[in-house]
């Protein structure tokens, strides 16, 4: 009895989320837009701000304009998007994790992206208060953004290799249970990040224009992606999807988790300092 009670109650609530998360999604939409400083980058500008400091002299520039993400977050968020469109193509549905020795290459990188960026805070706050206590702390070495792309490249990989089979376990009836990332694809993937990596660095418009796109969009996709896995599973619908087309409403569920996430930020953020820039008073 109770049984068929759930039933049509589950039926109700799922009539009511198909008309009412599009509707959420738009006027999520429209919020950020609203919000966001004017233009195309500029709506880009409002992703990153919710999640980098965006520090000017960190950051890459398509002429006077700033990436809309520091240096690291660009290499970090435009690897793990360009990582999570590779995986799509060569991996499907497959769902798990890579081999051990992968899994210590991705720690390596996680490592890298740690001590870099430990070094470089470091050397940041030793710039804002040079008579300060950690004066007398040395660096490991003078930071820069070719080391702050790299090693947030790496790290956005790690991110991709982790959460893409992570999804594929959370959505699909049918499992494929292969490794995500083979020694091959990995190759390959590390490959193409590496030479988007030095292209980045010629800092040509030509190449910086898509990976301002890629990198502010890759950092909403693994939000939506998060956030999309978790209305899944609380609308008990994980493991019972059988075709991309389905998967709509969840996408729907966490572009708008994503984007309201994105705006609320924005807006404190914007309350205490006032601007669309890097955190007043660091410029290191």
């Amino acid at each position: 009895m109770n049984k068929m009670e759930t039933q049509p109650t589950n039926s109700i609530v799922q009539n009511i989320l198909r008309w009412f998360v599009p509707v959420a999604a738009i006027l999520s939409f429209a919020a950020w837009m609203y919000v966001a400083p004017e233009g195309a980058l500029g709506k880009l500008d409002a992703i990153g701000y919710a999640v980098c400091h965006r520090i000017d002299a960190r950051s890459f520039h398509i002429g006077d304009q700033q990436l809309p993400l520091c240096a690291r977050c660009t290499g970090e968020f435009f690897s793990a998007g360009t990582a999570l469109i590779f995986m799509g193509l060569v991996s499907g549905k497959r769902n798990k994790l890579p081999s051990r020795g992968i899994i210590a290459i991705l720690i390596l990188f996680f490592l890298a992206f740690g001590i870099d960026g430990s070094n470089s805070y470091l050397y940041l706050l030793k710039q804002t208060a040079p008579s300060g206590a950690l004066a007398a702390i040395p660096n490991l070495y003078v930071p820069n953004n070719t080391l702050r792309l790299f090693t947030g490249s790496g790290m956005g990989i790690a991110l991709a290799a982790v959460l893409f089979p992570v999804l594929n376990q959370t959505l699909w009836r049918e499992q494929d249970d292969r490794p995500a990332l083979e020694w091959k694809s990995f190759g390959i993937l590390v490959a193409i990040i590496a030479i988007l990596d030095f292209l980045v660095l010629t800092e040509s418009p030509i190449i910086l224009y898509p990976v301002a796109y890629v990198s502010a969009l890759g950092t909403l996709s693994l939000l939506v992606i998060v956030f999309g896995m978790l209305w899944t599973m609380l609308m008990r619908e994980d493991n019972t999807y059988t075709s991309a087309r389905q998967l709509l409403l969840p996408a729907l569920s966490g572009l708008t988790l994503a984007l309201l996430m994105v705006v609320s930020i924005d807006l404190v953020r914007l309350q205490f300092t006032g601007t669309w820039s890097g955190f007043p008073g660091l410029n290191g």
